[in-house]
């Protein structure tokens, strides 16, 4: 299926905060979910969801504007993903995206020997150990839609990386019977002893992953 710009920013202006049923307020949440669950709680001040200001869509992508919401943080909580609601309590669910995310990026895990070798390749992708990681699309066994990776020094180079579910762990086996194409994409999630308060300073909806 492909979907032009004008048709992605026809789609994406539905989320803004003048729609009703828009992306009107924003969340935190310690984990992903399809459902918005793992919503940030408690503390004091009290965490709550902060209203957002959008820009209109452009190229496939809307963005939050200037104005960037600041969350009040609990202590002894990691804030991993924001989200989106159009009620200020309960509401509907719109999305989920990874704090600190970069770009898209295509990957792959194109041969016999790499899925055997563990090696998941995305040109120039710019990561260093350490890398925190999400995988968007059809993965080997072994990775999972909203799991956080962290890439491994071992076997990176400057196309190619492996990961582990924790800093300098054991490499992810990848299993199954590719070529398996999907997206990569970094992301910064931030742990708060005590307690804080979280800003943005970007965030957008991107729909460049569809054609």
């Amino acid at each position: 299926m492909y979907l032009s710009n004008a048709a992605k920013n026809l789609m994406l202006d539905q989320l803004d905060e003048s729609i009703a049923t828009g992306a009107d307020f924003g969340s935190l949440h310690t984990a992903y979910s399809t459902t918005g669950a793992s919503e940030v709680a408690g503390g004091s001040p009290a965490y709550a969801r902060k209203g957002l200001t959008w820009a209109a869509a452009a190229s496939g992508s809307k963005a939050l504007s200037a104005t960037f919401p600041t969350w009040d943080v609990p202590a002894a909580t990691t804030v991993a993903w924001f989200g989106g609601w159009d009620a200020v309590t309960a509401g509907n669910f719109l999305f989920m995206i990874p704090v600190g995310a970069g770009v898209l990026r295509p990957a792959s895990a194109e041969t016999a020997t790499d899925i055997t070798n563990n090696d998941v390749f995305s040109k120039a992708h710019g990561y260093v150990a350490d890398t925190r990681v999400v995988f968007w699309g059809t993965l080997p066994t072994g990775l999972a839609v909203g799991t956080i990776y962290y890439v491994l020094a071992t076997g990176l180079t400057a196309d190619s990386f492996r990961l582990s579910t924790s800093s300098g762990g054991s490499a992810v086996d990848l299993t199954g019977t590719g070529p398996f194409n999907f997206f990569a994409q970094s992301c910064v999630p931030e742990t708060f002893s005590g307690q804080g308060t979280y800003s943005l300073t970007s965030g957008s909806v991107d729909l460049a992953a569809v054609a």
